[in-house]
């Protein structure tokens, strides 16, 4: 799937020389995003979006269809047992549905629509055992937001999820969608709920409104579910066993502006913290479901006369059931403002976003510094019940506040976290084996070594709208000086005028996290940067990197050793005067001080010849067109 981001991936497509898509039932467009914006551009790219698909036989939602990951549920696109991808980075929430959902970025869905095919590197896995029973009042969002706080570690960085435990089978599915939604805010690639009698349940129900003549969602394909329940062997290994009892959750709060702060309500609603807007939007929690829960708080009262309250349906399909069932009514006429189903503010576009010094409670994924509109706001993350109590109350608040009761207090911990011995062990040889590597085969034109001065940006989880704002992502005609220009603006402004581009970016651990926007690493490329070092990085940026020929090093040591140097400066970006030598022929970094001594020198990974040649042919564009080439 892919969304308004289809048209700049149709103009990498047809510039790769590629004219028609490899298979066009596995490619389906919808327009989600700016939908709002009725600009004579905006207007025109959509319609260069829709002329694209008929032309290629590719399924096509219009705006105001819904956001694409709703339609590809409602749809039957992702299906329990296959696989489903989409340029974006909540392609996890497919897993709330037993499909492997996962993000790719533009420059690989122009490779799978010209080839089929891109490329992934097959990561741990992690059991994550959710056990006992949810109290009344708390949701698939308290769970996640919970897990994201409680686990804020990076202990599932980059890794697959396996959602396990009695617990699970007491989820309704929505819960199972929103969990696996936010698994991207909690660092993993997906998060995989199983085939189990509440989906097979959920289908039913799907294919009572649908009919037998769907082509994916029918009698048939329903019933083969039941056949067809996949689980993990009884001695599958795991790279980690994460367990939590959710018995001891109570409603909890994301924030302000990181998924990585997660504070029991109980504690948070005792502070008064003011809100100047609300919102019920997004694919996280604006399904049905999650917008009856909101109107049975909603019903009869008014939203506070200090707040704005905004509200649009995942799909029009779930905005229409809304109205058939009077919760629709309900919410608009506490003084809700609709919106059309679509993204909207919780990607920063449109109506209603927090201006300076503005606080906004929001039932969506994603409350990044600037994300929802100013980066002089704060943003809250919670369910949909508490955002709509909260927007009663205008303050931060439960829904037992409103009748004057009591919240209820959290009890909630970690049970466990435990590293499989064996996995341990095989990552430690493979390092050895690393280690006593000799010479590693370059390609030609592959450079045998970059070197520069590190920048030092001192802090972890700089995500993608710290690197690349996002009311900038879906400016097609930007030039690539004006990229250079608002690169890093948002993590810091003075980020252009102290950088140089030989130099070589050091930042901590988690950078680049966020959603799947390319241009946090052309924006990057475009000031003339080759190099980025981290502690880690999302797999996101990960990925856009290799598409586009940005080098990355994962060196925990020297950003430890750097922070130890900086430890009292409150810069945000920093001239180190410390330069980083990479070999890659021997595949050793060397990094000296302004003296020469000597700081650090480390074996790092070795630069497989398939990873080469991407960077070597520019990019994963340039590799396809040289695939295409070949016939392929």
């Amino acid at each position: 799937m892919s969304h308004d981001n289809s048209w700049p991936v149709a103009t990498k497509f047809m510039g790769l020389g590629a004219k028609n898509v490899k298979d066009n039932r596995q490619i389906v467009t919808t327009l989600d995003h700016d939908v709002q914006n009725k600009s004579e551009s905006n207007l025109k790219k959509y319609e260069n979006i829709e002329r694209f698909a008929k032309e290629q036989g590719i399924d096509f939602y219009p705006a105001g269809r819904g956001i694409g990951h709703q339609i590809m549920i409602e749809e039957g696109y992702a299906f329990p047992g296959n696989m489903t991808v989409a340029s974006d980075s909540h392609s996890n929430t497919y897993g709330g549905v037993a499909s492997l959902g996962t993000p790719i970025v533009r420059t690989d869905a122009a490779s799978i629509w010209a080839t089929g095919q891109t490329w992934w590197q097959i990561p741990p896995v992690a059991k994550v055992e959710l056990k006992g029973q949810l109290a009344e009042g708390v949701t698939g969002k308290d769970i996640i937001v919970a897990l994201c706080g409680l686990f804020n570690k990076d202990e599932v960085l980059n890794h697959a999820i396996e959602f396990v435990g009695d617990g699970v089978k007491q989820l309704p599915v929505d819960y199972r969608l929103t969990i696996a939604n936010m698994t991207t805010e909690w660092g993993a690639l997906s998060g995989l709920f199983p085939v189990d009698d509440k989906l097979i349940e959920f289908y039913q129900q799907r294919l009572g409104q649908v009919g037998d003549k769907h082509p994916r969602i029918n009698h048939e394909t329903v019933e083969a579910l039941k056949l067809e329940q996949m689980k993990s062997d009884d001695d599958a290994k795991y790279a980690k066993h994460l367990v939590i009892d959710l018995s001891t959750l109570s409603p909890h709060v994301s924030g302000p502006n990181s998924v990585k702060v997660s504070t029991p309500l109980s504690k948070l609603s005792e502070n008064n913290i003011a809100i100047n807007k609300a919102y019920l939007v997004s694919c996280t929690n604006s399904r049905l479901s999650d917008i009856k829960a909101a109107a049975k708080i909603l019903r009869g009262r008014k939203v506070d006369p200090n707040v704005e309250f905004y509200v649009a349906a995942a799909s029009s399909l779930v905005q229409k059931d809304a109205e058939d069932c009077g919760a629709w009514s309900d919410i608009l006429e506490a003084g809700a403002i609709p919106l059309p189903a679509g993204c909207g503010p919780c990607i920063g576009l449109g109506s209603g976003l927090l201006k300076d010094g503005e606080v906004g409670i929001s039932a969506t994924n994603r409350n990044f510094k600037g994300r929802m509109g100013s980066k002089d706001a704060l943003a809250y993350l919670a369910s949909p019940e508490v955002v709509a109590a909260s927007a009663i109350l205008g303050r931060i608040g439960a829904p037992e506040e409103i009748e004057s009761k009591p919240v209820k207090p959290s009890t909630a911990t970690v049970t466990s976290i435990e590293i499989e011995k064996g996995n341990a062990d095989e990552s430690a040889s493979l390092e050895s084996e690393s280690e006593s590597t000799g010479s590693v085969e370059v390609l030609p034109g592959f450079p045998k070594s970059i070197e520069g001065e590190l920048i030092l940006c001192n802090a972890d989880n700089i995500n993608t709208d710290g690197i690349y704002p996002g009311k900038y992502t879906y400016q097609d005609d930007i030039t690539r000086e004006q990229m250079a220009e608002v690169c890093m603006e948002n993590y810091d402004p003075e980020f252009k005028n102290k950088t140089k581009s030989s130099d070589i970016i050091i930042s901590g651990f988690n950078f680049g996290t966020g959603s799947s926007r390319e241009q946090a690493a052309t924006c990057i490329l475009a000031r003339g940067m080759k190099l980025v070092v981290a502690g880690s990085f999302g797999n996101i940026f990960s990925r856009n990197s290799i598409n586009n020929a940005l080098l990355t090093l994962e060196i925990p040591e020297l950003i430890n050793k750097l922070r130890a140097k900086y430890a009292d400066s409150k810069e945000l970006t920093i001239r180190t005067g410390w330069f980083l030598k990479w070999d890659v022929t021997k595949a050793l970094v060397e990094v000296v001080d302004s003296q020469g001594q000597v700081i650090l020198k480390q074996k790092v990974g070795e630069l497989g010849t398939n990873l080469q040649d991407i960077i070597v042919k520019g990019g994963l564009e340039g590799w396809v067109r040289s695939e295409l080439a070949k016939g392929v």
